[in-house]
């Protein structure tokens, strides 16, 4: 069974977050914690904090044993952008994007060769 978690319009570019995605997706739930803990960035906060909350998904909603569940999926895609502009020489402007992203964790419990199928679809993603 399959219980997911979304973090919506978290202030930080996508791009931050993306390394810490593909490092936890394929590994067991405390395993992925542990890496997003120890992670000293703003992406390790906000995709521990969607990971804590897919776990409590699991545990409530789905009555699923925590030991057993793996990370599926951990995917952050692009939100919408915040345009600002910066003031220039002689009465211009620069803009400036803040971007925000989209924080997805899907858990499962289903144990058999996920690891190795997930490693394999995050290695053609890029």
């Amino acid at each position: 069974m399959e219980v997911k978690a979304t973090s919506r319009f978290v202030k930080m570019p996508p791009s931050k977050a993306r390394a810490l995605a593909r490092k936890i997706a394929g590994l067991p739930v405390a395993e992925a914690l542990k890496i997003v803990d120890f992670t000293a960035s703003k992406a390790g906060l906000t995709i521990g904090k969607t990971l804590k909350s897919a776990l409590a998904n699991a545990k409530t909603n789905a009555k699923l044993p925590v030991d057993d569940l793996m990370v599926k999926k951990a995917v952050v895609d692009e939100g919408p952008r915040l345009k600002r502009y910066w003031p220039r020489a002689r009465g211009s402007a620069s803009p400036i994007l803040k971007r925000m992203c989209h924080i997805a964790v899907v858990l499962t419990d289903d144990q058999k060769g996920e690891k190795a199928i997930i490693r394999k679809e995050n290695a053609k993603q890029g």
